[in-house]
């Protein structure tokens, strides 16, 4: 009788115990992944048939094992003038104080993409002495359908890595 209480609660810490752990482990090669792709970027080397951002690309997906589906999850691979530039915005005038960038609003246009960008990293792996930023997202889906009300939003849990490289100068 008394298994038939505990049972539940002790199938449940041990399918959310494995949960937590592909979490860590596919976290920990998201990191390494990137770290291995950045290698990869600073060297400027090209690979027949393909682009240094696909290659990139490729090699993330390889080294996450399959556990991150390259299809849904967020790449951004941004260039910098400078380490101080990393996740600042492009200036504006604030014509209304209200602190934040509105519509209309006069901004210098730093990447020339004709918007106002809160980040001004252009796209791209750079080129020779560039500061690059190679950031992944993804979206983990949560497999224990009752550890969805305790861990994650909608069902899912939002799993981050970056990295920030100075290319080689390969010139």
């Amino acid at each position: 009788m008394e298994f038939a209480f505990a049972a539940p609660v002790l199938v449940t810490l041990v399918i959310a115990s494995m949960e937590f752990g592909t979490i860590m482990l596919t976290s920990t090669l998201m990191e390494s992944s990137l770290r291995e792709a950045a290698r990869f970027g600073i060297t400027g080397q090209q690979v027949q048939n393909r682009t240094r951002l696909e290659e990139i690309i490729r090699i993330i997906d390889e080294r996450t094992l399959g556990l991150v589906d390259m299809t849904q999850a967020n790449v951004d691979i941004l260039v910098y003038p400078s380490f101080s530039d990393i996740g600042r915005g492009e200036d504006y005038v604030a014509g209304n104080a209200t602190g934040n960038y509105d519509v209309g609003e006069t901004f210098i246009d730093e990447n020339a993409n004709g918007i106002w960008d809160a980040d001004v990293g252009a796209a791209g792996s750079g080129e020779s002495g560039d500061i690059v930023v190679y950031r992944l997202r993804y979206d983990w889906q949560v497999m224990t359908p009752m550890a969805t009300h305790f861990i994650g939003t909608d069902g899912a849990i939002g799993l981050n890595a970056s990295i920030v490289v100075r290319n080689e100068p390969w010139d």
